[in-house]
């Protein structure tokens, strides 16, 4: 599996692309202010996107969208819940001083069970609000079998959380998605944020301080 990080923009936000190395079918998962540089790594590597994938639906992980369905044609997957934020995504840009293109319609709503194939790989979106009523987890892997690498949007940072103070967060819903739902791959799961570096389930048991109770 092929897994490039890029951050770019004032919240450092990561986009990634992740690919099937014998197929060469790629997605990318949340195209924010470094689209430019995912798209320009999926030229080079020779990968033809095949969806766009969204962990949730604030502002720093929606502002390449528009640009990745252009250059793409690939369709756009988000949980229903976040909807009312990706509405707002002109004004919210506006809020912090961004020109922000509206983002194109999204072409289908993640569903319970559901997975999204790109070559020999899958994707299987879970449902873990708490940041936003609308965020998911894409747990990525094999096709037909569980995945251990997991692209988590805001939920879960090396070494901390994510905010809850927007609209629609939630601290005690957070804590359940991540202990209900992302504990339970193990400790061997690979994790990669929305923002900051890549780290496992075990290491977060370990030494995040919001979850020291888990240890």
């Amino acid at each position: 599996m092929i897994v490039e990080i890029r951050a770019g923009g004032p919240f450092q936000e990561n986009g990634f692309v992740i690919g099937c190395e014998d197929s060469r079918e790629a997605i990318i998962v949340d195209p924010g202010d470094s689209v430019a540089e995912l798209l320009d790594y999926s030229a080079r590597a020779k990968l033809s996107i095949r969806h766009i994938l969204l962990t949730h639906a604030h502002i720093d992980h929606i502002t390449g969208v528009a640009a990745a369905k252009s250059a793409t044609a690939a369709p756009v997957y988000m949980h229903r819940a976040d909807s009312f934020l990706y509405d707002d995504a002109v004004a919210m840009g506006a809020m912090f001083g961004l020109r922000v293109d509206a983002p194109p319609p999204i072409d289908e709503f993640y569903s319970p069970g559901q997975t999204i194939r790109f070559g020999a790989l899958e994707v299987r979106p879970h449902h873990t609000p708490g940041h936003s009523p609308g965020g998911v987890c894409l747990e990525v892997g094999a096709a037909g079998k569980r995945g251990q690498d997991l692209f988590v949007g805001d939920t879960l940072f090396a070494g901390s959380i994510g905010r809850t103070d927007l609209p629609g967060g939630n601290y005690g819903t957070l804590i359940a998605s991540i202990r209900n739902v992302l504990f339970p791959f193990g400790d061997d799961a690979r994790v990669y944020p929305g923002h900051g570096s890549p780290t496992t389930i075990g290491e977060e048991r370990r030494v995040n301080p919001f979850l020291a109770d888990d240890v």
